[in-house]
């Protein structure tokens, strides 16, 4: 399908591809996996023929159709719908001379063409994949013109999947999804018929839908058959097989150095030194792998505030007066939250954030608010706004007109700016160095509460992962906005659904919302045609699952309880044990009291793990039971 060979590919005299080859075949759904910067996206530019290398071969199999999603968003008066349609070239031309040719043979040839790739049932598929996408049906005959940016790009990525080409390009197609449009399309990818290229950042995709990574590192590709978390681990594996080669090596070496060097002057052992000599000339060195420097969030450690932080009572929420986006809204956040707002786009999501934050006043009810309360808030357009023209370090300086530079340097390096980084212009960063930046000013003050509106679309996924860890080492309350499932996952305990005008708890873990979004998607797809027996019973398993949930509820709410506790005494256990590292300023009553509740906060986490353990069997007695 696709033989790279010896390629290589420079932008400015720097080098992307040096000497890189690799061979694919027919029907592989192929995940492109490296850091930001490492040249991704330009492959997929190389493979469709927008760049071409400076060296070496690509080689498309002959009479393959292309497909990819065009940079360009679609727009005008067309409809999502039309749009999509019109992706299958094929069918579209035929439909077109069916309508103006006289010649009867002719006519007879289309007609049967268009049985072959079965056109008629063309406008049900493709509503088919638009719903998926988040179109219900009269968006679907909305023209384009009335939809935002990253809609116009949902119907891009609607047209390409479409048109099912033999390789289909994708890059980054999750950037503009929101999690259900992102669990729709994983299920979708996982059945795709032919060959996939797909770069991306997100693992949860990259797990359901590869059966192979291409790595791109040190400017070469390497090619692993399986997921993703089977390329890390078979890597991982590598690597380690080549370090210990490498020492071994190394070892011979220095034996045999140490031979010619004792042996090479004595004439009883001259030939037998200069026999080492070769042997030492021909073993070339083993080249280890360099890891690149690490990715890393140091959110500062914020106040602890009284709770509540916000309290929000019978809330409208909107952007005109008597036109609310939500109603009815009755949360509470406390300082230590860590919550995920699910619901589809255009459901208030992004709405209730800004609410949260202050950027939004309520319409009608009360909302009530810490005093000291600041908030981190992370936009999903904030990055744009930074000045092109200006520096990470005059962004960071702006906002710490009292600090030092030095003190200025040390903020910007904790989230990975070097000290030449950090005068470099906004316009010559990457994407994700914009997002790190972004992060490092909304925290810079170490604000007790952050609200990330799709924090992950720019970072790749070692940044991810840092992501992940400095959110679960952060002390303050957390609201997250995300498709990526990752990190929801790891790093959001309370899930709020935003649907319906309203914001309610959803009772359950992000496993059960995958599976009320599959049944809801299953309720969908079956259109008018639907027995009222299996409609019935569709019903009933959704009642089911919500006593269900409710059952499980008092169980989830005890284990996450036993866990905060277990936190809570682990901190003061630390925080003591440092205390009694420095005793020699302590007098003895004061040592003999540290002593004594330490010994009351070792028989007291010990009890509380007990019960933590105890709960966390309990939930998964019940799920299993």
């Amino acid at each position: 399908m696709l033989t790279i060979t010896d390629l290589t590919y420079r932008i400015g005299g720097k080098a992307l591809l040096e000497g890189a080859s690799v061979s694919t075949v027919s029907g592989q759904r192929i995940g492109i996996v490296g850091r930001n910067g490492s040249g991704k996206s330009t492959l997929l530019d190389l493979i469709r023929g927008d760049l071409h290398p400076d060296q070496g071969d690509l080689q498309l199999q002959k009479g393959i159709k292309l497909g990819f999603v065009a940079q360009e968003a679609p727009g005008g008066p067309e409809t999502p719908l039309d749009h999509v349609l019109a992706a299958a070239t094929e069918r579209a031309s035929l439909l077109a001379e069916a309508d103006t040719t006289e010649d009867g043979h002719r006519m007879a040839d289309i007609q049967a063409r268009l049985l072959e790739i079965d056109a008629h049932s063309a406008p049900a598929r493709a509503a088919i994949i638009l719903n998926g996408l988040g179109f219900n049906t009269a968006m679907q005959a909305t023209p384009l013109s009335d939809f935002s940016g990253g809609w116009r790009m949902r119907v891009a990525l609607a047209g390409a999947l479409f048109a099912e080409p033999d390789l289909l390009l994708l890059d980054e197609p999750t950037n503009h999804l929101d999690l259900e449009a992102s669990l729709w399309l994983e299920s979708f990818l996982k059945n795709w018929p032919n060959t996939l290229i797909l770069v991306s950042h997100d693992r949860v995709i990259l797990n359901g839908v590869a059966t192979h990574i291409l790595h791109l590192e040190n400017r070469k590709l390497t090619l692993y058959a399986g997921s993703y978390d089977t390329f890390v681990r078979t890597r991982r594996e590598r690597l380690a097989h080549i370090g210990a080669e490498a020492v071994k090596q190394a070892a011979e070496r220095k034996k045999l150095q140490a031979f010619i060097d004792r042996f090479r002057a004595k004439a009883t052992k001259a030939t037998q030194a200069q026999s080492r000599v070769k042997a030492l000339a021909r073993l070339a060195p083993i080249a280890t792998p360099v890891e690149e420097a690490g990715i890393s969030f140091d959110f500062p450690q914020p106040e602890e505030l009284r709770p509540p932080l916000i309290a929000c009572d019978k809330v409208s929420i909107g952007y005109a007066p008597g036109k609310p986006v939500l109603q009815g809204v009755d949360i509470r956040l406390d300082p230590d939250d860590r919550i995920a707002l699910l619901g589809s786009n255009g459901n208030g999501k992004s709405t209730l954030a800004k609410l949260l934050a202050g950027k939004l006043t309520p319409l009608s009810g009360e909302i009530s608010r810490a005093g000291k309360l600041r908030c981190g808030f992370f936009g999903q357009h904030q990055i744009e706004d930074l000045e092109p023209d200006r520096t990470p370090l005059q962004h960071m300086a702006e906002l710490m007109p009292n600090a030092r530079e030095q003190a200025v340097r040390g903020k910007l390096g904790g989230f990975g700016f070097s000290q030449d980084k950090v005068n470099v212009k906004i316009r010559d960063l990457s994407g994700g160095e914009r997002a790190r930046l972004t992060f490092a000013l909304i925290t810079h003050d170490a604000p007790p509460l952050l609200i990330l509106d799709e924090p992950t679309n720019h970072l790749d996924i070692a940044a991810r992962e840092a992501l992940v860890q400095a959110l679960n080492d952060y002390s303050g309350a957390v609201v997250l906005i995300s498709h990526d499932w990752h990190l929801l996952e790891l790093a959001a305990d309370r899930l709020l659904l935003v649907s319906g005008g309203t914001v309610k708890p959803f009772e359950g873990d992000l496993a059960d919302y995958r599976k009320f979004l599959s049944s809801e998607s299953r309720g969908q797809s079956g259109g008018q045609d639907r027995s009222s027996s299996t409609a019935a019973s569709r019903k009933e398993e959704r009642r089911d699952a919500a006593a269900r949930r409710r059952d499980l509820a008092p169980l989830r709410n005890k284990a996450s309880a036993a866990g905060k506790l277990v936190e809570k005494l682990t901190k003061e256990k630390q925080e003591l044990d440092r205390k009694l590292a420095g005793s020699e300023n302590l007098g003895s009553g004061e040592m003999q009291e540290l002593l004594r509740r330490q010994g009351e906060l070792v028989a007291a986490l010990t009890q509380a793990e007990e019960d933590w353990l105890a709960a966390e069997e309990a939930v998964e007695a019940a799920l299993n039971g």
